[in-house]
């Protein structure tokens, strides 16, 4: 099956499955955000310290099951694997332009 995903989702998501740790940095404003189940990790280093333990360090892969557009948002639920966790995981991101604001990670 293929999702049709939109951009900078859609490269974003190549960009953590190859474990392309600036890539995937590169594709969030400076003052971007990651919510991870209720935490928050804003600006790229914090973001780099949070994934170096649980998504690029990890060696996550996303293997992507559907995706919503709406708006300024994308909404990505996939298998989530990785050394760190596992499991049907929810990815809602909101888009500036070409780069990614927000990352919130729930349930799938």
């Amino acid at each position: 099956m293929s999702v049709s995903i939109p951009e900078p989702v859609a490269s974003f998501i190549d960009r953590v499955n190859d474990h392309d740790e600036q890539g995937f940095l590169d594709a969030f404003t400076p003052d971007g955000v990651v919510d991870d189940w209720g935490r928050e990790f804003q600006g790229r280093d914090a973001i780099k310290r949070w994934s170096d333990k649980e998504f690029i360090g990890a060696r996550g892969v996303l293997t992507v099951q559907s995706a919503v557009s709406n708006g300024d948002g994308v909404t990505v639920v996939g298998d989530w694997r990785s050394n760190y966790a596992n499991g049907l995981s929810s990815f809602a991101f909101t888009v500036q332009g070409d780069q990614i604001t927000r990352m919130t990670i729930r349930e799938g």
